[in-house]
């Protein structure tokens, strides 16, 4: 295989098995970092979440399945 790129797309296009370097060209994916105000968002969320479950929901839970 050709080390020239240019002939590396051509032969892409032409139907012929990609190479490894045709191939990677468009894969150089980026991650992108979440905010401090949206992690501080799930924070408070997840902090809600336990103590409303551990408050209301638990003690609600025993009354309706012991209750009876």
């Amino acid at each position: 295989m050709a080390d020239n790129p240019a002939t590396d797309s051509a032969a892409a296009t032409a139907g012929d098995a990609t190479s490894p370097r045709v191939e990677h060209r468009f894969h150089a994916y980026t991650g992108n970092d979440i905010p401090w105000y949206v992690r501080a968002i799930w924070i408070g969320f997840w902090i809600f979440a336990v103590t409303y479950t551990i408050r209301f929901l638990l003690p609600a839970m025993q009354v309706e399945l012991i209750g009876r």
